[in-house]
């Protein structure tokens, strides 16, 4: 694996791989890498000639600066992991090399309904700094693949809303979403069960169990009442929901009555011992 830290480095071995017939897959994290970000290795692996991995703690997309400082970092550790990975390239820039002003330039991004809802509208702000900073690598590493995982399933459409609107520079790219991994006992892995105890961990699983149970009970009709019983189990149990919500799978557009057909996706977000986690999945796939 070559570690790359400069743009240019990374830009010129890109166009050499190019210049040999090799397709580009892409794989951008933040760290503190876990199983579900090595199957998104594994996807690259399959679908291009060479895979490339950034690692950058994006300051943009955090609007709480603790949750920012408090992010864990374990490079040594990420780096041991891309290489037995088979990863072909590592991009590791740090801050002024991915904004070399001291910040980003200011841009508005038309994302419309997206960054209103669930997380758009815990985390104000959130998703312009997503934006930002992937339109900037996506810049950078011109991919011809583009791998995220369906955790952070409102980033997904987010990012695919902003390819559209980058227009050429975004229409040559293929987005793959993969599957969530889960530990054991259903918890979605995430860097952030880093920051749960052994106990918390295991109670972490029943985040998991909600959605398989919205899944079960999953009437057509008013979902409000659902919605309500299943946070006032996870409330009664010790977490502190931030949403439990039913949506368009497609649009992400909250849906408050269901007729049975349209397709569905429960989302969940909820605090444990002060870490937000969050999950999904989808509950009812649409008719043909």
């Amino acid at each position: 694996m070559i570690l790359f830290k400069k743009i240019t480095d990374l830009r010129n071995w890109l166009e050499r791989q190019r210049k040999n017939g090799k397709s580009i897959g892409f794989v951008p994290t933040m760290g503190a890498l876990y199983q579900g970000h090595l199957s998104l290795i594994e996807t690259s692996k399959q679908k291009a000639a060479v895979t490339v991995c950034s690692i950058f703690v994006n300051p943009t997309q955090f609007n709480d600066p603790a949750d920012f400082s408090k992010y864990p970092v374990t490079i040594e550790k990420d780096i041991e992991l891309l290489a037995a990975a088979g990863t072909t390239a590592l991009f590791l820039p740090d801050v002024p090399e991915i904004y070399p002003n001291g910040r980003p330039e200011s841009k508005k991004y038309e994302l419309g309904y997206l960054e209103t809802v669930l997380d758009g509208s815990s985390r104000p702000g959130h998703f312009q700094g997503v934006c930002t900073v992937v339109e900037r690598l996506l810049e950078i590493v011109a991919p011809d693949h583009l791998m995220l995982g369906q955790k952070d399933y409102q980033q997904c459409l987010v990012i695919t809303r902003l390819l559209a609107l980058m227009g050429n520079a975004g229409n040559g790219i293929q987005i793959h979403i993969c599957p969530t991994l889960r530990e054991e006992n259903g918890l979605a892995m995430s860097s952030r069960n880093m920051r749960l105890n052994e106990a918390d961990r295991e109670k972490a699983a029943l985040i998991h169990q909600s959605l398989l149970q919205i899944r079960e009970e999953l009437q057509p009709g008013e979902l409000a009442p659902l919605k309500h019983k299943i946070s006032g189990l996870l409330s009664s149990d010790g977490f502190q929901p931030d949403y439990v919500e039913l949506a368009n799978a497609k649009t992400l557009a909250l849906v408050e009555v269901w007729d049975g057909k349209e397709e569905l996706v429960a989302l969940i977000a909820a605090f444990l011992s002060g870490v937000r986690l969050i999950d999904n999945m989808l509950v009812h796939k649409a008719t043909e």
